[in-house]
């Protein structure tokens, strides 16, 4: 049997815990753990770019004991979410994370106050997730839409990008041409103009690669 990955590990004990109808925490209780240890917000360090946490094999091993199935079993519950990839990835509210201390200024996640939530497939290294406050960038993306950014992608013309100025202003558009001098972005929204910023001004620009819509 081949070595099996961080989003298997965790994606077994999610199943395992779906299948007893409980949530990972009582999971955890059931086999005499903290109540804490299986939380998504314990399966990446707080680090830039995030790193994966892996389950001790002594919480493991008391969470297959307690649910009564062999590692096998385990094992085929992991196998099962590799037909179906999934990941984790940090999450904040696109208005938070605008603020200073969240974001560093090469695009990273930094710092606390993130969560961790689900993500399609295996995102990539460093990518983050942004849940959308508002309508300010509708029809495109609307209040609770979800964006995985990801800084290891240079955007490119067409990319809708989530973009970060000197000024402070964090916005969502799509980017139409870029120079050695400048961007130049359209807006979402029909009814708001687009922008040209000097890369000067520019922090850091990332490519959106997936929405939940």
């Amino acid at each position: 049997m081949s070595a099996l990955s961080h989003a298997q590990i965790w994606g077994a004990i999610d199943a395992l815990a779906a299948r007893l109808a409980m949530s990972p925490s009582s999971l955890a209780k059931m086999a005499g753990l903290d109540s804490t240890i299986f939380n998504r917000s314990k399966r990446l360090s707080k680090e830039r770019p995030p790193r994966p946490r892996w389950p001790s094999t002594e919480s493991l091993a008391k969470v297959i004991a307690a649910a009564g199935i062999s590692f096998a079993d385990f094992a085929a519950l992991a196998d099962d979410t590799a037909a179906s990839p999934i990941g984790y990835a940090p999450l904040m509210g696109f208005n938070e994370a605008a603020q200073a201390g969240h974001i560093d200024p090469s695009g990273y996640p930094i710092g606390t106050g993130w969560d961790v939530a689900l993500v399609p497939g295996v995102a990539e290294e460093g990518a983050f997730m942004l849940e959308i406050s508002g309508h300010q960038w509708a029809p495109i993306y609307r209040d609770g839409d979800r964006l995985v950014i990801s800084p290891s992608l240079e955007a490119r013309r067409g990319d809708r990008v989530v973009l970060k100025t000197r000024s402070g202003d964090m916005r969502v558009m799509q980017l139409a041409q870029r120079s050695a001098q400048k961007l130049v972005l359209a807006a979402l929204n029909p009814d708001q103009p687009g922008l040209t910023v000097d890369l000067s001004e520019l922090v850091w620009m990332s490519r959106i690669v997936w929405a939940s819509q």
